[in-house]
């Protein structure tokens, strides 16, 4: 099973993240031997879709996917059937695009949901500072120094800085803007002083 040609955007590292669910192979009668409870888990990266061009031998393989719940021939009759979840992350992502694969090699397996994402620190507003939309490095120890720009109305007493993890998390605020004079906070944008008000110092 393949994925259509999936573009990266901006991203450098990409989490896959698969539901599933997995029969036990002791409770299917006849096949010892021959069942599995794993599957396979591959990529390859490529700058274009390629159609329908299938060749297995370009693909990387990412990991062996186990469930950690499977479900039996009673779970059946009950109708309950065990969900797994398991996130796996690829990267660093250097061309356009990407496919991924799931090889079954002999699993009774049906694979629910497939999503593919990644993460980013999302536009945020702090200490009058605006900071836009940045992707964590692909090393998960560094982190990216991003400078801010004053909100409307506003300018810098100390450069703003925030970082970004590699989680999409903002750390360490440093510096700030002020609203210029005339100007006062008000949730975080700045509003001119209404008549007969100054700004305090």
């Amino acid at each position: 099973l393949r994925t259509n040609w999936i573009s990266r955007d901006a991203a450098q590292k990409i989490y896959v993240e698969m539901k599933f669910t997995l029969r036990d192979c002791n409770s299917i009668p006849w096949v010892l031997g021959t069942c599995k409870e794993t599957f396979n888990l591959f990529y390859m990266e490529s700058d274009e879709s390629h159609g329908i061009k299938f060749k297995p031998n370009q693909y990387t393989k990412i990991d062996t996917i186990a469930a950690d719940e499977s479900f039996t021939q009673m779970d059946l009759g009950d109708r309950i059937l065990k969900l797994n979840t398991e996130i796996r992350e690829v990267g660093p992502i250097e061309r356009k695009g990407f496919y991924l694969a799931f090889q079954d090699i002999g699993a009774c397996i049906a694979l629910v949901s497939v999503r593919v994402f990644y993460k980013k620190c999302p536009f945020t507003v702090r200490n009058l500072a605006m900071f836009p939309d940045t992707i964590p490095r692909v090393d998960s120890s560094s982190l990216v120094e991003v400078r801010g720009s004053c909100v409307k109305s506003a300018e810098e007493r100390d450069t703003p800085k925030l970082y970004c993890g590699a989680d999409g998390d903002w750390l360490v605020p440093l510096g700030r803007c002020i609203c210029s004079t005339g100007y006062e906070e008000i949730e975080g944008s700045c509003h001119a002083c209404r008549p007969g008000f100054y700004k305090a110092l």
